[in-house]
Parts: C-alpha cells; sequence; structure tokens
C-alpha cells in the first residue's frame, strides 16, 4: 500500500505557501505516494468528526497534479489557514461532537488539549507523515506530535522572517518588496501636502521587516521592535528631515511591535490559541504625537494585510519550492523532526523541537543606529544576500 504524506498550512497567510506545497505534492505523486491536502489547518483536525462522513470530504481532499497545477501562480494557501492551536483550546471552540467526547484534556488555564484526537484522525485517514507549514506556533505544535511519535516535517514561513533556526522564511522577502513599491508611491502624496509620513509594518518581536524595508526604500527614520524609543527626540527629528527634504516632508517606518521608552505594546481584543493578542496602532499613536509636538500634518498609513497579499516574489517562489523539495527529501528519507532551513545561504535543516528555544531578532549592533533610528549597514563582506 502506497505511503500517504498529509500537508496543511497554519497561521497567517503569506505569499509563497503554494508553491511550497506544489513541489511536496509533485514529489510525492512522481514516487508513488498518496498526498491528503488538510484544509484550515490544525483546525481541519480538530474538526475531523470519525463518525460524521459530511466532515472528512469538507477538510480532507486527496491532491493529484491537476489539484496543484496553477496554485503556484497565486499568493495565500489553496488550503486555507487558521489560528487554532490543538493543544489549547477554549471552550467555546471546541467542537460540539468533542466536548463530552474524553479526548480533551482539561488544563489549569481553561483550555483544552485534544492532541489525542488529533493522533486518531491522522491514524484514521492512514497518514504516515504530515508536513506543515507555518510559523513558530504552528511548528511548535508539530514538534509536540513528533514527541507523542508521529513523523512530522516543517516548512517555515513568515513575512516577519522570525522563527527561529532559519536565516529566512516563506514570505519575507515578498512583503519586503510589496512595502518598498507602497513607501516609494506614498511619497507623492507626501511631497505634494508637504507633510511627515508614518508607515506602520508588521513585526511582533523581530523589527526586521521595518528595518529591510527602511533600509531599502531609504526613509528619514525607522523604529524596530527590539529598541524602546523617544517619542520627542524621534518627532524633532523627522522635522529637521522636513526642512532639510527640498520637497519638504520626511517619512519613517515603524514595526507594530515597537513601544514608546517605559510603555508597552501596542495590541487589543482576546488572546487567540498561541496567546497572542491583536497588534496595530502604534503609527497611529506616533502620528498624532508628531502632530503634538511639532505642529506638523502627519499622513499615517498601515500597511498590514497588503505587506501578504498576492503572488510571490522571484526570490519568494525559489525558497519556497526549494523548501517544498527539501521537505519531501525529508520524507522520503523518514529524516523526520525537523524543518526546512537556510543558514549561511546554504538549505540545511534544524530540529523542530528547537524552534522555541530561543527568539531571533535584529542584530542591533551590526543593522542599526539606535541614537538616529536609522538602519546601519556599513559591512556586508561576508554576509548573506539579506544581511543575516
Amino acid at each position: 500500500m502506497a505511503k500517504t504524506i498529509g500537508i496543511l498550512t497554519g497561521g497567517g497567510d503569506v505569499p509563497g505557501l503554494n508553491p511550497a506545497m506544489k513541489m511536496v505534492v509533485l514529489n510525492g505523486l512522481e514516487d508513488g505516494y498518496r498526498v491528503l491536502g488538510i484544509r484550515r489547518g490544525w483546525m481541519g483536525l480538530l474538526h475531523y468528526d470519525l463518525d460524521e462522513p459530511s466532515t472528512h470530504e469538507y477538510y480532507v481532499n486527496e491532491l493529484d497534479c491537476i489539484d496543484v497545477r496553477k496554485i503556484d501562480r497565486n499568493g495565500g494557501t489553496f488550503l486555507h489557514t487558521s489560528r487554532t492551536n490543538p493543544q489549547k483550546v477554549k471552550e467555546k471552540d471546541i467542537p460540539d461532537f468533542l466536548v463530552n467526547s474524553g479526548l480533551g484534556k482539561n488544563l489549569e488555564n481553561g483550555t483544552f488539549d485534544y492532541t489525542d484526537h488529533i493522533l486518531k484522525v491522522l491514524d484514521h485517514l492512514n497518514i504516515d507523515v504530515l508536513v506543515t507549514i507555518g510559523g513558530d506556533d504552528t511548528l511548535s505544535y508539530s514538534a509536540r506530535l513528533t514527541k507523542e511519535g508521529f513523523p512530522t516535517v516543517g516548512i517555515p514561513k513568515t513575512m516577519d522572517n522570525d522563527v527561529f533556526g532559519t536565516d529566512y522564511c516563506i514570505g519575507f522577502s515578498t512583503a519586503v518588496t510589496r512595502s518598498v513599491e507602497l513607501i516609494t508611491n506614498m511619497r507623492t502624496s507626501l511631497g505634494s501636502h508637504e507633510r511627515i509620513g508614518v508607515v506602520e509594518l508588521f513585526g511582533r518581536n523581530s523589527g526586521e521587516t521595518s528595518l529591510v524595508s527602511a533600509y531599502l526604500s531609504h526613509v528619514d527614520r525607522a523604529i524596530i521592535s527590539e529598541i524602546p524609543f523617544d517619542m520627542d527626540k524621534l518627532a524633532n527629528m523627522l522635522l529637521e528631515d522636513k526642512r532639510y527634504n527640498p520637497s519638504n516632508y520626511s517619512i519613517m517606518t515603524v514595526s507594530e511591535g515597537a513601544t514608546f521608552l517605559g510603555g508597552e505594546i501596542v495590541e487589543r481584543g482576546e488572546t487567540d490559541a498561541y496567546g497572542h493578542k491583536k497588534l496595530g496602532g502604534i503609527g497611529d499613536l506616533i502620528s498624532e504625537e508628531i502632530k503634538r509636538i511639532t505642529g506638523q500634518n502627519t499622513m499615517y498609513q498601515k500597511l498590514g494585510y497588503l505587506m501578504r497579499s498576492g503572488p510571490p516574489d522571484s526570490l519568494d517562489r525559489m525558497v519556497a519550492m526549494s523548501f517544498g523539495t527539501l521537505a519531501y527529501q525529508l520524507v522520503k528519507n523518514n529524516d523526520i523532526g525537523k524543518m526546512t532551513a537556510l543558514q549561511d545561504g546554504k538549505y540545511t535543516t534544524f530540529p523542530l523541537d528547537q524552534v522555541t528555544s530561543g527568539k531571533k531578532v535584529v542584530d542591533v549592533d551590526m543593522f542599526y543606529d539606535v541614537e538616529n533610528y536609522r538602519p546601519h549597514v556599513k559591512n556586508v563582506l561576508g554576509l548573506p544576500m539579506f544581511l543575516k
């Protein structure tokens, strides 16, 4: 009987997910594997009711060459995604058929661990190995399954480029490319109205997206998640930048996870399944403070989901396809419990159970001018393409 690969995507979508999945599927089919696509990430397995056939076809489908023929031309994930965490399910999110099933362990924090159910579903589907594509949250649960004895292989993706153990994650290049294009376009309005522009970019723990986008688009100032900033100092710098510019405007970027000196991260709403609240709004606060301190009019733009929408650029296609091919190599060689990675410009692997063992952040001493709130790149000899 042919071996079966399961594949899913979890967390936020990024360009490059589809090309990665396409390579896993095509390589697997060529060698005689069956490949099952799991819709909506971990939610698809959590909501798969063994006794209700209607959930089977809805959440899991066998994939063939025709199913993946065109998917690499589009961004996002054709299998859809979710932020479900099967080992920390809130009571309100438990599927009805699981409420009194005895398959969930009641944890002390008011959530339930349904890993036993996930393992039963994977066994029912005759899946031999599961390929998961996601950030550190998705990959950390993949590590949990490996610990439970179920073979898992991971592929890192996140536009923040902050998964520990790899220099590059699928989605980062396209997010930076989109950001640079939109920042460049915004200059026309800023110049026309002679204002100070504030552009807010995704980035919870790592300010790399803000830093690299600022560096490539040559903005006046860049605020990153790693360094709390002085608002008065920043405002006066931007005012001076505006005066120095013949077009009488200035522009800055800021990571959504950035904080004022002595302040806290700006977030809202309830926590998701991985303990995160929604970020966003620091740029708006900065914009209002600039008005108060300088008396200048501002333009605030939160790029948000535009950063990760649309098809992947050429670099993300290259990395995604290579990560997909490498993931399949790991499956074929039964080299499980690892994720694909790039280190020092070379494709390699990294243990899944170490993904959460550290935090990947900007090397401030090497790439950031703390005093002037700017990228500071003076030495590139011997460094990888993305200056890691």
